[in-house]
């Protein structure tokens, strides 16, 4: 069964190479979406999602995180400059931009309960 992801990201060119890496390993990409709106809307059957703090409608990455989990079950982690700003948010844990394609792949098979490899930059929230 592919594992789908949501990427929440509203700089297209991060969201494009967040979607290379991904589909490159063989993961199913349900969208891009950059803003609050989009984002819920695009998460009933997603696994997993990427969310950025900061989207097009402001610091509103918290809030899309805790509904998609809450009402779908998806699994967040965040992919952000600013992991200050996470605050209480219920997630797997952060990436810290700029990101490298290893800590995207850790972060997605830490996401679909695969056995990760170790990685440095990927820093999980218990």
């Amino acid at each position: 069964m592919t594992k789908t992801a949501l990427i929440v990201e509203d700089e297209i060119f991060v969201a494009l190479d967040l979607e290379r890496i991904l589909t490159d390993a063989g993961y199913g990409v349900a969208g891009i979406a950059a803003d609050r709106e989009s984002a819920i809307a695009a998460a009933p059957g997603c696994s997993f999602a990427f969310v950025d703090i900061n989207l097009r409608d402001g610091a509103t990455g918290p809030e899309i995180a805790k509904r998609m989990s809450d009402e779908y079950g998806v699994k967040v982690v965040f992919v952000t400059a600013n992991p200050a700003q996470i605050g209480d948010a219920e997630c797997l844990g952060y990436i810290r931009k700029p990101f490298s394609d290893a800590a995207i792949l850790a972060a997605a098979a830490l996401a679909c309960d695969e056995q990760p490899a170790i990685h440095d930059d990927v820093i999980r929230i218990v």
